[in-house]
């Protein structure tokens, strides 16, 4: 392997943001970033972090992949992880930086006695569909994802409270 996995930390940051950043445009929301090095920081590498990284890294220390998790619960599985994104840069991909990543957070799970990783993943991307069924992961084509923006909550407020 040219890369290895380890824990991402703060000086990862602007890496991991770059990462984001670039899977916002792959998934055709180029604008939709909206975080900055500081609140990664912040969130993900403070006392009581909010999530948790894994980094693939060259030898010569280029961040070229990501993952980043974090801990949620579920009515009927109690506890579970929420893998919020997995990402390997364009010019790294097929080399198994992804797969690895992938790997290292269901180990964690494993290894921390989670009962459920849980992901979203765009019906257009076969790619990645035909990766994690072939990893066993089910991916569950009856159900919608459901979001709030900050604008639609602020909204939401001002006219209910």
């Amino acid at each position: 392997m040219s890369f290895k996995i380890r824990e991402g930390n703060k000086n990862d940051a602007q890496a991991i943001l770059d990462l984001i950043v670039e899977l916002a445009v792959f998934e055709k929301e180029p604008d939709a970033v909206e975080i900055s090095v500081d609140d990664l920081i912040r969130d993900g590498f403070s006392d009581n972090p909010r999530f948790k990284t894994f980094v693939a890294e060259e030898s010569d220390g280029t961040i070229i992949g990501m993952a980043l998790f974090y801990e949620r619960y579920s009515t009927w599985k109690g506890r579970a992880i929420h893998l919020e994104d997995l990402m390997v840069t364009a010019s790294k991909r097929g080399i198994g930086a992804g797969k690895e990543l992938y790997a290292s957070v269901l180990k964690y799970a494993h290894d921390n006695n989670y009962n459920r990783v849980a992901w979203e993943v765009l019906d257009w991307n076969t790619n990645a569909i035909n990766f994690y069924e072939n990893t066993g992961a089910k991916v569950l084509r009856d159900w919608d994802v459901a979001q709030m923006n900050k604008q639609n909550l602020e909204k939401f407020i001002n006219e209910n409270f």
